[in-house]
Protein backbone atom coordinates (compact mmCIF):
# COMPACT_ATOMS: atom_id res chain seq x y z
CA UNK A 1 0.00 0.00 0.00
CA UNK A 2 2.77 2.56 1.33
CA UNK A 3 4.31 1.38 -1.87
CA UNK A 4 1.23 2.19 -4.61
CA UNK A 5 0.91 5.81 -2.29
CA UNK A 6 4.45 6.21 -3.35
CA UNK A 7 3.59 5.79 -6.69
CA UNK A 8 0.60 7.75 -7.51
CA UNK A 9 2.27 10.70 -5.57
CA UNK A 10 5.56 9.95 -8.27
CA UNK A 11 3.16 9.76 -11.27
CA UNK A 12 1.22 13.25 -9.96
CA UNK A 13 4.49 14.95 -9.27
CA UNK A 14 5.18 14.21 -13.19
CA UNK A 15 2.20 15.40 -14.35
CA UNK A 16 1.83 18.31 -12.71
CA UNK A 17 5.32 19.61 -12.96
CA UNK A 18 4.90 19.69 -17.06
CA UNK A 19 1.66 22.66 -16.05
CA UNK A 20 0.98 25.60 -14.99
CA UNK A 21 -0.16 26.12 -11.78
CA UNK A 22 -3.37 27.87 -12.68
CA UNK A 23 -4.14 25.24 -15.51
CA UNK A 24 -4.17 22.11 -12.86
CA UNK A 25 -7.04 23.38 -10.84
CA UNK A 26 -9.32 22.71 -14.24
CA UNK A 27 -7.11 19.41 -15.02
CA UNK A 28 -8.62 16.98 -12.65
CA UNK A 29 -9.28 14.46 -15.12
CA UNK A 30 -6.80 14.92 -17.26
CA UNK A 31 -4.62 14.17 -14.49
CA UNK A 32 -6.83 10.77 -13.58
CA UNK A 33 -6.36 9.72 -17.24
CA UNK A 34 -2.51 9.79 -17.19
CA UNK A 35 -1.69 8.95 -13.68
CA UNK A 36 -4.12 5.93 -14.60
CA UNK A 37 -1.61 5.09 -17.97
CA UNK A 38 1.19 5.20 -16.72
CA UNK A 39 0.14 3.51 -13.15
CA UNK A 40 -1.33 0.62 -14.24
CA UNK A 41 1.62 -0.38 -15.79
CA UNK A 42 3.65 -0.76 -12.90
CA UNK A 43 0.80 -2.63 -11.22
CA UNK A 44 0.50 -5.17 -13.24
CA UNK A 45 4.07 -6.60 -12.86
CA UNK A 46 2.38 -6.70 -8.69
CA UNK A 47 -0.43 -8.86 -9.82
CA UNK A 48 -3.05 -5.90 -9.56
CA UNK A 49 -4.98 -3.88 -12.26
CA UNK A 50 -5.99 -0.64 -12.03
CA UNK A 51 -10.17 -0.16 -12.48
CA UNK A 52 -10.46 3.68 -11.37
CA UNK A 53 -8.72 6.47 -9.56
CA UNK A 54 -9.98 9.42 -7.95
CA UNK A 55 -8.49 12.61 -6.83
CA UNK A 56 -10.12 14.06 -3.73
CA UNK A 57 -8.54 17.51 -3.74
CA UNK A 58 -5.60 19.19 -5.05
CA UNK A 59 -4.24 21.90 -2.67
CA UNK A 60 -0.82 23.65 -2.77
CA UNK A 61 1.80 24.91 -0.29
CA UNK A 62 1.02 28.86 1.45
CA UNK A 63 3.58 30.54 -0.71
CA UNK A 64 2.21 29.06 -3.61
CA UNK A 65 -1.31 29.74 -2.82
CA UNK A 66 -0.42 33.52 -2.02
CA UNK A 67 1.53 33.92 -5.84
CA UNK A 68 -1.44 32.92 -7.38
CA UNK A 69 -3.33 34.82 -5.44
CA UNK A 70 -1.22 37.51 -6.47
CA UNK A 71 -1.07 36.92 -10.12
CA UNK A 72 -5.35 36.45 -10.10
CA UNK A 73 -5.78 39.98 -8.30
CA UNK A 74 -3.06 41.16 -10.79
CA UNK A 75 -4.56 40.07 -14.07
CA UNK A 76 -8.39 41.35 -12.18
CA UNK A 77 -6.77 45.02 -11.54
CA UNK A 78 -5.32 44.79 -15.27
CA UNK A 79 -8.52 44.12 -16.44
CA UNK A 80 -10.33 46.34 -14.83
CA UNK A 81 -7.66 49.34 -15.91
CA UNK A 82 -8.28 48.33 -19.53
CA UNK A 83 -12.33 48.28 -19.10
CA UNK A 84 -11.80 51.50 -17.26
CA UNK A 85 -9.25 53.03 -20.32
CA UNK A 86 -11.89 51.79 -22.84
CA UNK A 87 -14.59 53.58 -21.02
CA UNK A 88 -13.13 56.83 -20.74
CA UNK A 89 -12.16 56.37 -24.27
CA UNK A 90 -15.63 56.04 -25.05
CA UNK A 91 -17.33 58.79 -23.06
CA UNK A 92 -14.33 61.35 -24.26
CA UNK A 93 -14.86 60.59 -28.11
CA UNK A 94 -18.79 60.51 -27.48
CA UNK A 95 -18.31 64.04 -26.17
CA UNK A 96 -16.12 65.04 -28.92
CA UNK A 97 -18.46 63.87 -31.42
CA UNK A 98 -21.12 65.72 -29.60
CA UNK A 99 -19.02 69.24 -29.33
CA UNK A 100 -18.87 68.73 -32.59
CA UNK A 101 -22.07 68.69 -33.88
CA UNK A 102 -23.12 71.29 -31.85
CA UNK A 103 -20.41 73.25 -33.29
CA UNK A 104 -21.59 72.68 -36.73
CA UNK A 105 -24.83 73.00 -35.98
CA UNK A 106 -24.43 76.71 -34.34
CA UNK A 107 -22.43 77.59 -37.20
CA UNK A 108 -25.10 76.49 -39.83
CA UNK A 109 -27.83 78.22 -37.78
CA UNK A 110 -25.39 81.59 -37.68
CA UNK A 111 -25.12 81.06 -41.13
CA UNK A 112 -29.03 80.81 -41.95
CA UNK A 113 -29.20 84.07 -39.95
CA UNK A 114 -27.14 86.18 -41.29
CA UNK A 115 -28.71 85.03 -44.79
CA UNK A 116 -31.78 86.09 -43.69
CA UNK A 117 -30.88 88.98 -42.23
CA UNK A 118 -29.01 89.89 -45.39
CA UNK A 119 -31.54 89.04 -47.78
CA UNK A 120 -34.10 91.61 -45.19
CA UNK A 121 -31.87 94.34 -45.92
CA UNK A 122 -31.62 93.55 -49.13
CA UNK A 123 -35.95 93.31 -49.50
CA UNK A 124 -35.50 96.59 -47.21
CA UNK A 125 -33.87 99.15 -49.15
CA UNK A 126 -35.42 97.81 -52.43
CA UNK A 127 -39.00 98.61 -50.85
CA UNK A 128 -37.58 102.02 -49.97
CA UNK A 129 -36.04 102.70 -53.51
CA UNK A 130 -39.24 101.93 -54.86
CA UNK A 131 -41.59 103.93 -52.69
CA UNK A 132 -39.50 106.74 -53.14
CA UNK A 133 -39.07 106.48 -56.77
CA UNK A 134 -42.97 106.37 -56.89
CA UNK A 135 -43.50 109.04 -54.52
CA UNK A 136 -41.01 111.32 -56.22
CA UNK A 137 -42.60 110.68 -59.43
CA UNK A 138 -45.99 111.71 -58.30
CA UNK A 139 -44.29 114.57 -57.18
CA UNK A 140 -43.05 115.57 -60.29
CA UNK A 141 -46.24 114.85 -61.73
CA UNK A 142 -48.45 117.30 -59.73
CA UNK A 143 -45.76 119.84 -59.86
CA UNK A 144 -44.45 119.51 -57.44
CA UNK A 145 -40.73 119.48 -55.87
CA UNK A 146 -39.92 116.16 -54.74
CA UNK A 147 -37.13 116.97 -52.52
CA UNK A 148 -39.91 117.35 -49.83
CA UNK A 149 -40.28 113.81 -49.43
CA UNK A 150 -36.57 113.38 -49.35
CA UNK A 151 -36.21 115.82 -46.46
CA UNK A 152 -39.67 114.25 -44.44
CA UNK A 153 -37.38 110.87 -44.90
CA UNK A 154 -34.33 112.00 -43.27
CA UNK A 155 -36.45 113.47 -40.56
CA UNK A 156 -38.19 110.68 -40.21
CA UNK A 157 -34.68 108.58 -39.52
CA UNK A 158 -33.56 111.34 -37.44
CA UNK A 159 -36.49 110.62 -35.47
CA UNK A 160 -36.21 106.58 -35.18
CA UNK A 161 -32.70 107.08 -34.02
CA UNK A 162 -33.72 109.52 -31.22
CA UNK A 163 -36.66 106.83 -30.36
CA UNK A 164 -34.70 103.60 -30.26
CA UNK A 165 -31.27 104.65 -29.68
CA UNK A 166 -29.83 102.72 -26.88
CA UNK A 167 -27.55 105.18 -25.23
CA UNK A 168 -25.50 105.90 -28.57
CA UNK A 169 -24.60 109.73 -29.62
CA UNK A 170 -25.08 110.50 -32.82
CA UNK A 171 -23.67 114.07 -34.19
CA UNK A 172 -25.53 115.69 -36.94
CA UNK A 173 -24.68 118.50 -38.89
CA UNK A 174 -27.73 120.77 -38.31
CA UNK A 175 -26.51 123.85 -40.44
CA UNK A 176 -28.29 125.00 -43.30
CA UNK A 177 -25.21 124.32 -45.61
CA UNK A 178 -25.07 120.35 -43.98
CA UNK A 179 -28.70 120.50 -44.68
CA UNK A 180 -28.69 121.22 -48.51
CA UNK A 181 -25.76 119.59 -49.13
CA UNK A 182 -27.55 116.08 -47.27
CA UNK A 183 -30.87 116.88 -49.60
CA UNK A 184 -28.27 117.27 -52.61
CA UNK A 185 -26.55 114.01 -51.73
CA UNK A 186 -30.20 112.47 -51.20
CA UNK A 187 -32.03 113.50 -54.76
CA UNK A 188 -28.66 112.99 -56.59
CA UNK A 189 -29.16 108.71 -55.08
CA UNK A 190 -32.90 109.03 -55.58
CA UNK A 191 -32.31 109.76 -59.78
CA UNK A 192 -29.25 107.11 -60.22
CA UNK A 193 -26.74 109.98 -60.79
CA UNK A 194 -23.57 110.17 -58.49
CA UNK A 195 -23.36 113.12 -56.41
CA UNK A 196 -19.40 114.48 -55.32
CA UNK A 197 -19.67 117.08 -52.44
CA UNK A 198 -18.85 120.18 -52.98
CA UNK A 199 -15.35 121.26 -51.52
CA UNK A 200 -15.58 123.08 -48.16
CA UNK A 201 -15.80 127.23 -48.36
Amino acid sequence: MTAMMRTVEGSVRSFVATKRQSEILLLRRDIVDSIKLHLDTNLESWGYHLIDLQINDITFGEEIMRSMEKVVASSNLKAAAENEGQALLITKTKQAEAEGNAIRISAEAEKTAAQLRGQGVALFREEVALGMSKAAAEMKSAGLDYSVILFSMWTDSIKHFAETGKGNVIFLDGSAEAMGRTMKEMMALSVGKSYMPEPPR
